[in-house]
């Protein structure tokens, strides 16, 4: 899966878990947080984008990302080694 399809399959998982994001229009350079996305839903979200992508993390191995572009791109790596 290329990265343009890791962060669709990210939205996605954001649109799932927060209904209320479901019309906001949302990119790579937004972070969840500033889309009023709590702690809980983006464990919620990143495990669900993990599980769609057969990756088996630790959390811990996700930290840094500013965005959900720099979360795409931390994915598709992990996802090309794996």
């Amino acid at each position: 899966m290329d990265r343009d399809s890791i962060l669709a399959l990210v939205i996605g998982q954001i649109r799932d878990v927060v209904p209320d994001l479901a019309d906001r229009p949302i990119t790579g350079d937004d972070a969840m947080a500033d889309l009023g996305v709590d702690s809980i839903e983006r464990s919620e979200i990143v495990m669900n984008a993990m599980e769609a992508l057969g990756l088996d993390l630790p959390m811990v191995q996700l930290h840094g990302p500013r965005n959900l572009g720099e979360l795409a791109d931390l994915l598709h790596a992990k996802h090309t080694r794996a």
